[in-house]
């Protein structure tokens, strides 16, 4: 969008007059900044870190951090944008901060293969007749909780990338390692997630 395009687009205009009353200390205008973002940050924050707790210490985190950083917004994006990132810091901070107990390996679930190539075992096809696992509310909730019986360098990765739709280059940065191994970690981390659910989705969960 060039800036002819955004200065015609009232959206923007609303932003734009918001990030200068936000920059000028206005009080109104962070309620309205908080009232219009919190409930999708808090349900970022959920998904990343399965404790109600923690979830809206992020949020506060969020916004706290969004006050103070004001300033140091440039406007190259969505204010939205723009706190959709912080969320995801202050969570993945808390990840690294809180204490972990030691989480499982996910090989088991991993296919394997002859060495021509061929899967070992690769399972019955899955069926047609299930319902839309986007439309499906018990399809959603059994996707959500395999996803959280992964360990969490794999949920991590693939609630950032699949969930939150982030770029392998962004998910790397956040995650502080390299492209190859978010690559890695992903493509490991869907095939552990098909096998999870392979049973509900080929008709060998009754």
């Amino acid at each position: 969008m060039g800036r002819e395009d955004r200065q015609a687009d009232p959206k923007a205009q609303d932003e734009a007059s918001l990030l200068l009353r936000l920059r000028s200390g206005d009080e109104a205008a962070f309620a309205e900044l908080v009232r219009d973002n919190a409930g999708r940050l808090l349900a970022v924050a959920r998904r990343m870190l399965r404790s109600e707790e923690d979830a809206r210490d992020a949020l506060q985190d969020t916004f706290l951090q969004a006050f103070r950083g004001i300033e140091r917004f440039e406007g190259g994006a969505r204010l939205s944008t723009w706190l959709h990132r912080i969320v995801i810091n202050a969570c993945l901070m808390k990840l690294r901060t809180r204490g972990r107990k030691p989480e499982g390996s996910i090989d088991d679930l991993l296919p394997r293969f002859y060495e021509d190539g061929h899967r070992i075992d690769p399972g019955p096809p899955w069926r047609t007749d299930l319902p839309d696992p986007v439309e499906s509310r018990e399809m959603r909730t059994l996707v959500r909780e395999s996803i959280d019986r992964l360990p969490e360098i794999y949920r991590s990765v693939l609630l950032l990338r699949d969930i939150e739709e982030l770029s392998t280059e962004e998910t790397a940065q956040l995650l502080d390692v390299k492209v190859d191994t978010v690559k890695v970690r992903l493509h490991r981390a869907r095939q552990a997630l098909r096998a999870l659910l392979g049973p509900h989705f080929t008709g060998e969960v009754a």
